[in-house]
């Protein structure tokens, strides 16, 4: 697995993991699921601090991801050299 790969990768996942975070916070705002996220000591901010850091690390994975796309030179180029 290449670094552009392994980059986009991390950039899928994270992006899922914000919102899923995300929807769970918005069950803990409409009183859904308050006592099952109460119980493991997350609040409904703590919830939304995870949502936007992954989505931060999604961003700069995928713009680490699309510069390296523009470095790195095709298959059939470097095969030639």
């Amino acid at each position: 697995m290449g670094r552009l790969s392994r980059l986009q990768l991390v950039g899928r996942v994270t992006y899922y993991v914000g919102w899923v975070a995300l929807v769970c916070g918005g069950l803990v705002h409409v009183n859904v699921a308050r006592p099952l996220f109460l119980s493991m000591n997350l609040s409904q901010r703590n919830l939304l601090e995870v949502s936007v850091v992954c989505f931060v690390i999604c961003m700069a994975s995928e713009l680490r991801a699309l510069a390296l796309s523009g470095n790195e030179m095709p298959n059939v180029v470097k095969k030639a050299a």
